[in-house]
């Protein structure tokens, strides 16, 4: 009887470490979802190629286009 109470313990230990295992997973998986930090990622991303050279002209780039769109409009609305 005593290798059968063992083998219990063993048994309960390998689910403890299981669950354990599984909770760190769990809350990894959640701090990886989260909305608030996936935006702030993007907002870094965005904000780091907006300030690179290539980023920058194509802001100006855009800029331009915007502005000769607006003009067009308002000199077609005369």
């Amino acid at each position: 009887m005593a290798a059968f109470d063992r083998r219990a313990d063993e048994i309960q230990q390998e689910i403890e470490q299981a669950r354990v295992t599984l909770a760190e997973s769990v809350d990894r998986l959640a701090e990886r979802g989260d909305p608030k930090r996936l935006v702030n990622q993007v907002k870094v991303a965005v904000r780091l190629k907006l300030e690179s050279p290539q980023g920058r002209a194509v802001l100006g780039v855009a800029g331009a286009l915007v502005a000769l769109i607006v003009i067009r409009r308002i000199r077609n609305s005369r």
